[in-house]
């Protein structure tokens, strides 16, 4: 088995499954996580169901870089042929699936369906999820005011406080959060103030990384960094605005500075679920 190299480029992994992969490309991230902090590039290759797409699929894996395949793969079939042309190539190759399959059937004393997608139809999260997705993009930015009142989560913050990442993370671990843009010129929405305090939250940010962030984004654009938008004059002007409604909303703020969205979104789902224990 080839070594993988973590020193130089990012390694590359193909993830293959028969139904959207969403399972294989988090064990592979959450192993991942283990060598030099997770930094690898994932190739989803989903809804693979037929054999005959096996040999393209690992050419194409071998062209990209690929070091390593993880698949989750039902269908006998399709897993002999992946592990044959694999082989052939002197890819590794991981069967997430498969090892617990067998295992329950052994344990349960029945033969397992073999047909993929199970989980999909099974799996009511899975709806939940898109409804909170669909959320998320409906009330964005403040479309809509009136859909406030009915998030579970509010999100308000100056521009480039990542709200919207934020919102979309909520809504994959099913919580409707709809997010408020916070501009000194333009009043805020009344519904914000009616909201209690763990389902409103604020985001803030160091001046100078926002600066940072900011003069990329307009960069990004076209435009010249000397823009208004930009400067710390501005970005000084709108944290004291922001902070100013967030004082008044008596919304838990928290400070984004060098944050993942992931650890943010760990805070607040901890502020909110902990509101609504307190509430029932």
């Amino acid at each position: 088995m080839s070594q993988i190299s973590l020193s130089s480029a990012r390694p590359v992994l193909t993830v293959i499954s028969d139904s959207i992969g969403e399972t294989a490309e988090l064990v592979v991230r959450a192993a991942a996580s283990q060598f030099d902090g997770g930094l690898v590039e994932v190739h989803r290759v989903p809804y693979v169901n037929d054999v005959q797409e096996i040999p393209e699929i690992v050419e194409a894996a071998c062209a990209s870089g690929t070091c390593l395949i993880a698949y989750t793969l039902v269908s006998p079939e399709i897993r002999q042929a992946l592990l044959r042309e694999a082989g052939q190539r002197g890819v590794p190759v991981v069967d997430i699936l498969t090892p617990m399959v067998e295992t329950m059937a052994r344990a349960f004393a029945r033969p397992p369906r073999l047909e993929p997608g199970l989980v999909r139809r099974l799996d009511d999260d899975y709806f939940r999820r898109m409804e909170a997705i669909e959320f998320a993009f409906r009330y964005d930015d403040g479309k809509d005011p009136r859909g406030l009142l009915h998030a579970d989560v509010v999100v308000i913050g100056i521009s480039r406080t990542s709200k919207t990442p934020l919102c979309m993370y909520l809504a994959h671990k099913l919580v409707k959060a709809a997010n408020v843009p916070l501009v000194p010129e333009v009043a805020p929405p009344e519904e914000i103030f009616r909201l209690p305090p763990h389902r409103l939250i604020g985001l803030t940010i160091d001046a100078a990384q926002l600066n940072g962030i900011r003069s990329e984004r307009l960069r990004a654009l076209g435009l010249t960094v000397s823009a208004d938008y930009a400067s710390l004059p501005r970005i000084y002007k709108e944290l004291e605005y922001a902070q100013a409604v967030m004082k008044r909303a008596n919304c838990t703020i928290i400070d984004v500075t060098s944050k993942a969205v992931e650890e943010t979104a760990s805070r607040v789902l901890e502020i909110y679920y902990r509101g609504e224990r307190h509430v029932r």
